[in-house]
Order: C-alpha cells, then structure tokens, then sequence
C-alpha cells in the first residue's frame, strides 16, 4: 500500500490488505485457532509480549486483523477490535471499563437488548443507570451535572430514529467525567462519523450493513489505541467473544461494497419514506431525511450523504393494522434482522422490544401501530407497489383501518 492518504472509498477496498507469501488478490482465510513457535524462548518472548506474533485465535487471528485494520480506517478510528455478533461488542464496550458504583446515562430510545443490557444487567454488579430524553439537551445537563463514566447512546435511534445531538452530549459528557460510546449501526460509518462529533468509543453490529447481505453474525468496537490496549483487549482475551476468521473475511469483502450500498439503501428509503408520508392509513413517518422528522435539521449537520436506510411509520388501525400489512407484502419479508440487501419489516411492539414493558415502550415512542422497515436494494418502485397494495383493499374487500 502506498503511504499517501486514501480516501474512503478506496480505505474501503484496500485499507489493512496483508496478502501471504502466495500473494492472493482476495484476503486469505487462516481457519487455525493456534500458532506454533521454533522454540520455547519464542513462546515465552510471545506470552511475556515482548515478541509481537500471533498466540492464539481468541487474541488476534490474520484474518480477523484485517478487517480490525480496515474497518477502523474507514471510520477514521486508531484502532479497532471485532467481536461475534453486534451486541457482544456493545456489552464488551461497556463492561470493560466499569465497576461497582458508576453510573451510565443513556437515552430511553434504545434497542431492546441495550436497554437489558444497561437497566437489568449492570444493576447487578452495582452499575446506576439514568435515563434521559435523548433529544432533551436539559435532561442530558442535569444527568450530567454529577459525575458518571459512561454516556451510551444509539443515533439514530432503534426503531424511533430518535437522532441526538452529539457534540453537545460529548462535551456535557466529558465534563462529567464520562466516556461516550456510540452505536452507529443505524448510520453507518459511511453516514456519520461518531469519533469527529466528540464520540471516544463507536461500536456496530457487523451483522448489518457491513455485512449487510444477511450472512453471517459480526460486531465491532472502535477507539483510541490506548483504550483498546489497555481497557478493552484484556477484557476480550480473557472473556472470549471471539469473531470467526471466515466471518471476518465475509465482512471484508461486505466493506468492499459498503458505501455503494449505504447510497441505495438511502435513497430508496427517502422514496419510500416520502410515499408512506402521504397515505391516509398512515399516522406517521419516521426518517431523518424528512423534512416532517423532528431532529431533520441536526441530522442534516451531523450526517453526510444520505439518511440510512431504516424508515418507522404508524399506522392508524394499532397492532391489527400492523398485522395485516406486514401479512399482505409480497415482496418485503417480515424479519428482525435489518440493513440486508432485501428490504424487511417487523413489529417492534411484539419483536425487538417485546421483553419491555407497555410503559416502556411508549415512553421510547413505540406503539402497537409501529412498524420498523428496513429498506433494501431493490428497486423502490417496485417496494412502493408493494406497500401501495398491502395498504388498499385486499381480495375479501378488507382494507387497513384509517
């Protein structure tokens, strides 16, 4: 690789390339979980870390390293570690670095397992949790007017598309004395650029776009080097979430494609959005590109190139109505998981954020009405005519409720 500066959509195909000795223009899968030494001083000099080689899998693996290398050069990070699935990052990114009687500040918008992770789990380990309004600037200031060590926060939110203002939050952070970690899974690192807006840690699920081709489970955690040496390395080596070689070679070659796909997933979900916009069956539309969406002027200045790819909307008729649109689509398929190739919808009510109570939910602004579509690479005709026929009267002459 040449030593000049690259710019990103190059990082994306070339950032962290480490060919073999057979010179391979694909990146090679080492699917070994050990390493041998040509003595037992080489092994010794490797433990005591003197010697900078590889040990084992479940510290560092070739081909794991270089998606670490390349997807931190793409969000601009110094370095980065993988992990086996999206919510393995998050709970590794929180936990390496807490103790009994810290306090996390996070917005109430969260995903359903986040929302666990930081409200049911730490609490056991004697971890506070507050809860804030993520889009109420005097709700962050009096969370933060006492000390805490770490603001977690997703923006765009799951599924609500809540989108929060992050330098403001970062500074009131630090001053708190609180690292911020962000989810950036709904932006993408093509999208938003967590770390340049006052972020310290930025984690994903790998799972989506990145992989994005609904293949293979994946996360990653993204920061400083000091904090992924010294904080968050101990913590994966010893506890183990350790990401497959063969999935890391998957979301290699997903990063290769990723801001191509990024921008269809955009602008497909902006044609949708603006056309479930104007249904009568419709309450409301959710997307940050819209100019109906309440945080669309800070998404405009803290996102680039696009809104993503997620779109909510409610529909009038509640749960029923829900039910029979998502049993009417022929093309978009009812499914959890979301930034794959193939648009999918769910119901966030009895879904992702089933475990959570009625109070829950709708203080997090999901309804029984709500549905969260994740708009694919298709052709967004062809996704409206679909939603367009689910919406009108079906065959028995049934149509959504208005």
């Amino acid at each position: 690789m040449t030593d000049r500066p690259l710019r990103s959509r190059t990082r994306q195909v070339r950032a962290g390339l480490n060919r073999s000795g057979f010179s391979e223009t694909s990146e090679a899968i080492f699917m070994t979980s050990g390493y041998v030494y040509g003595s037992a001083e080489e092994a010794e000099a490797a433990f005591d870390g003197t010697l900078d080689r590889m040990v084992y899998s479940r510290f560092k693996n070739p081909t794991v390293a270089t998606f670490e290398d390349r997807l931190a050069a793409i969000e601009g990070a110094e370095a980065a570690r993988a992990t086996a699935s999206g919510m393995a990052a998050v709970h590794a990114a929180l936990v390496c670095q807490l103790k009994a009687g810290d306090r996390v500040v996070a917005p109430r918008a969260l995903f359903g397992s986040c929302t666990w992770i930081i409200n049911d789990l730490l609490p056991r380990f004697g971890v506070n949790p507050t809860f804030v309004d993520g889009t109420d600037l005097d709700q962050w200031k009096a969370a933060l007017a006492t000390p805490a060590a770490i603001v977690f926060l997703e923006t765009p939110s799951n599924p609500t598309l809540e989108v929060i203002d992050l330098p403001a939050v970062a500074e009131l952070a630090h001053r708190a004395g609180a690292r911020v970690v962000v989810d950036n899974v709904f932006a993408t690192p093509i999208l938003q650029s967590p770390l340049e807006l006052g972020a310290d840690v930025v984690v994903y699920s790998a799972t989506k776009h990145i992989d994005g081709q609904g293949r293979c489970l994946g996360g990653a955690i993204l920061g400083s080097k000091d904090f992924i040496a010294d904080t968050l390395s101990p913590y994966l080596r010893h506890t183990g979430p350790a990401l497959s070689p063969f999935n890391a070679w998957v979301l290699l070659k997903g990063l290769e494609t990723l801001d191509l796909r990024v921008e269809r997933h955009s602008a497909n979900a902006l044609a949708v959005a603006r056309f479930l916009e104007g249904r009568p069956e419709i309450a409301r539309v959710l997307y940050p590109g819209l100019e109906s969406h309440p945080q669309h002027d800070l998404a405009k200045r803290q996102m680039k190139g696009g809104f993503g790819g997620i779109v909510a909307f409610t529909l009038k008729g509640g749960k029923q109505a829900a039910y029979d649109l998502l049993n009417r689509l022929e093309v978009i398929d009812i499914s959890n998981n979301l930034g794959d190739s193939k648009s999918l919808a769910c119901h966030p009510w009895t879904t992702t954020h089933q475990r959570l109570s009625p109070e829950d939910k709708l203080a997090q602004g999901i309804g029984e009405g709500l549905i969260r579509l994740s708009v694919g690479l298709e052709d967004a005709a062809d996704l409206i005519d679909d939603l367009r026929l689910a919406l009108e009267p079906g065959a028995n002459g049934s149509k959504i409720g208005v």
